[in-house]
């Protein structure tokens, strides 16, 4: 095998410069619109940036459908969309977070004896971020870099249901939103909502044989100073291995994992979790 650099593939230069361009005026817009703190019509951003409105709206229509702008239909107008909100907080979410969670995953996993993880919501998905398993724990999809359908497990329901209603609805705005594995999972979002407020009824998430037929997980989010859900914390189990009261442990188990990382993150004594 040779050390040396290897050779690269030569792209088209024309494509280079033509995308480049591209690239900076994306940039231009969001940042414009994080600038001006408020909605804009289309037009205005193509003033604001002297940019012809074709290209403006082509623009607007590519970071709208990548969920970085949304598009305020009733008021012609164009603000930032959730992806932007996760992307700018992204480095505060998970790089801390991951260094000052490895160690309660860790004790999570000594306390319970099963195996835990640790998810942030990225869009629709959730991102396992850690993955810690316990010795003789089931082989789990949910690795680390692995994505999975937020309303499909048990870390994203956890996010979900803190998350304030209107984001929710931005996430999932109608049924084809939703992603169904074998006919199972909310297929809709009525079906959606009644299943959130069922896990803020409970305080934790739950998810049973959705991702991998005989393996439950409880979940329970990591909430930031402004009781937004940064993380969940969840352990993965085989049904079979855990009875009622030993499940009820392990939801105490993870409550206190996540209310731990919870106070840590807000630099403070751990807090009561609100209800």
């Amino acid at each position: 095998m040779s050390l040396g650099a290897p050779d690269l593939p030569q792209r088209p230069v024309a494509r280079e410069r033509s995308s480049v361009p591209a690239a900076g005026h994306a940039l231009d817009v969001l940042e414009l619109l994080a600038r001006r703190g408020e909605p804009l019509p289309a037009a205005a951003v193509a003033r604001e940036l002297g940019l012809p409105r074709s290209s403006t709206y082509h623009l607007l229509s590519v970071l709208r459908d990548r969920g970085y702008v949304s598009h305020l239909e009733g008021e012609r107008r164009y603000g930032l969309g959730v992806a932007a909100y996760e992307l700018g907080s992204a480095y505060q979410r998970q790089a801390p977070l991951q260094r000052i969670a490895r160690g309660a995953l860790d004790r999570l996993v000594d306390t319970t004896g099963h195996n835990a993880h640790l998810a942030v919501l990225h869009g629709r998905d959730v991102l396992y971020v850690i993955e810690q398993r316990a010795p003789k724990g089931p082989v789990l999809v949910s690795d680390v870099g692995v994505r999975l359908p937020a309303t499909l497990t048990a870390t994203g329901l956890a996010m979900l249901a803190a998350l304030p209603a209107g984001q929710v609805r931005a996430l999932f705005p109608h049924a084809d939103a939703l992603v169904q594995r074998d006919g199972l999972g909310p297929a809709s979002t009525t079906a959606l909502r009644s299943l959130l407020q069922s896990v803020r009824g409970r305080g934790y998430a739950v998810e049973d044989g959705l991702v991998t037929r005989g393996l439950r997980s409880v979940a329970v989010a990591v909430l930031d100073h402004s009781d937004h859900p940064v993380a969940s914390v969840a352990v993965t189990f085989r049904v079979e291995a855990v009875d009622d009261d030993a499940e009820s442990r392990l939801v105490t188990a993870v409550r206190e994992a996540a209310d731990d990382l919870s106070a840590r993150l807000r630099g403070q004594a751990r807090p009561p979790r609100r209800t």
